[in-house]
């Protein structure tokens, strides 16, 4: 017998209060037992909300469901075995031939796990080698394992590092939080080509500032060079105090993915909005339209609302920005007529749609949207109010003397305050 096969039996024999004695084994739970407990879970929260789980990243919980379901969505083999349980018809039909196919699949027995009483169980179990001779490879020895491509580039990944000024960043990470529980600031979904300097991003739960962007470099789409994408170094500083020099490109993925942007502080923008709204100057240039439609859904619910219009904000013409609406839930997936609009300057949309919002709160329309993917949608541009007060309310914008009125649903009018 050999030392270390001696000092491990006196280890197990000189064990007086019986520690080391295993009397029983919690039963371990199949793939299959796993996996159905998964879905039920992701079927009682339909239960309990009557909503499918949204993938908000603050809701960790929550996010955790919706990426499991997504997970399910793409396995035809998990569909199969779950399909009767689908209650709520959250899964997908399944083609003849990916059945088929699944039919084919050889049935895996699962081996009885193997009792472990004694010091030889547990080295006569040892079918990973975990505990060989020291020659051999050890329990934090890697064999078989390939490193991923690129892993050693140090363009590949930007190493967070401590951030030697953080005390100077601290105040502004609280302040944002304070600002987003009172409502001044809101998380919205992140959208491609909107990173900006000074400006707060959620990844993974946690806020980061994109403190600058340094482009050194340029990438062609195409050959010929018609077309090309700018990249570069950026700084970004972490609420747990610590910064990365990652590529913009790169934080772009990570927050398409799993991000989410933080707006701007509203009454900020608000103050900005009015003092920049009328403020036109030579070599400006037109930031977009402010526009106004109505709804043309066949809906009666909807077609049967008087002075029911959405008030938005767009950078491109406003048929551009329409030409689909019939798909978007934003205009209720209906076909929507343009009613009027206005060409802005100097105009922030967030400041502008903070600004109405504000305005006609009290009569928002309060609707909740199923697209054809079962996933609801809750607009928030849509308002009951007269044509005329609308443009009312943008020429007391322009001239900036909104601030001095409100809205009275009951007088269907502006009054001042």
């Amino acid at each position: 017998m050999d030392k270390k096969q001696q000092a491990l039996d006196e280890i197990f024999h000189n064990d007086p209060l019986g520690l080391l004695k295993v009397k029983a084994r919690a039963k371990i739970p199949t793939p299959d037992q796993r996996l159905i407990s998964s879905f039920e879970e992701i079927n009682q929260f339909v239960d309990k909300n009557n909503l499918l789980p949204n993938d908000d990243i603050i809701n960790v919980a929550e996010f955790d469901l919706y990426a499991r379901l997504d997970g399910i969505k793409g396995n035809p083999l998990k569909i199969a075995q779950l399909k009767g349980l689908d209650r709520h018809n959250l899964l997908p039909d399944i083609e003849e031939s990916d059945t088929l196919e699944l039919a084919a699949e050889p049935n895996i027995e699962w081996e009885k796990p193997k009792e472990i009483n004694t010091i030889d169980d547990v080295f006569s179990d040892d079918s990973l080698n975990l505990l060989g001779d020291d020659d051999e490879l050890g329990l934090f020895d890697l064999k078989h394992v390939s490193k991923s491509p690129g892993r050693d580039n140090p363009d590949f990944v930007a190493k967070r590092k401590p951030c030697k000024d953080f005390d100077k960043y601290e105040p502004l990470f609280r302040q944002v939080h304070r600002e987003l529980r009172e409502g001044s600031r809101k998380l919205t979904e992140f959208k491609v080509n909107t990173l900006q300097e000074g400006q707060y991003y959620v990844h993974n739960g946690v806020t980061l500032l994109l403190k600058e962007i340094n482009w050194d470099r340029e990438d062609h789409y195409k050959e010929d060079g018609t077309r090309v994408r700018k990249d570069g170094r950026t700084k970004c500083v972490f609420e747990n105090g610590t910064e990365s020099n990652m590529l913009l490109r790169s934080l772009e993925k990570l927050l398409y993915t799993y991000g989410k942007a933080i707006t701007e502080n509203s009454e900020t923008a608000r103050e900005e909005f009015l003092q920049n709204f009328g403020t036109i100057q030579k070599g400006d240039k037109a930031g977009g339209f402010i526009y106004v439609l109505k709804s043309l859904s066949p809906d009666k619910s909807i077609s049967g609302m008087k002075d029911l219009y959405k008030i938005g904000f767009c950078s491109t013409t406003v048929e551009e920005r329409i030409y689909d609406a019939h798909k978007q839930p934003t205009y209720l997936l209906a076909p929507v007529h343009h009613v009027t609009s206005w060409k802005c300057y100097n105009v922030d949309a967030n400041a502008f749609e903070g600004l109405l919002h504000k305005l006609f709160g009290e009569v928002c329309l309060d609707v909740t949207i199923t697209d054809h993917e079962g996933k609801k949608h809750r607009p928030r541009e849509w308002f009951i109010v007269p044509l005329e007060v609308i443009e009312q309310a943008v020429e007391l914008i322009i001239s900036s003397e909104i601030i001095h009125y409100r809205y009275d649903n009951e007088l269907k009018n502006l009054v001042l305050v």
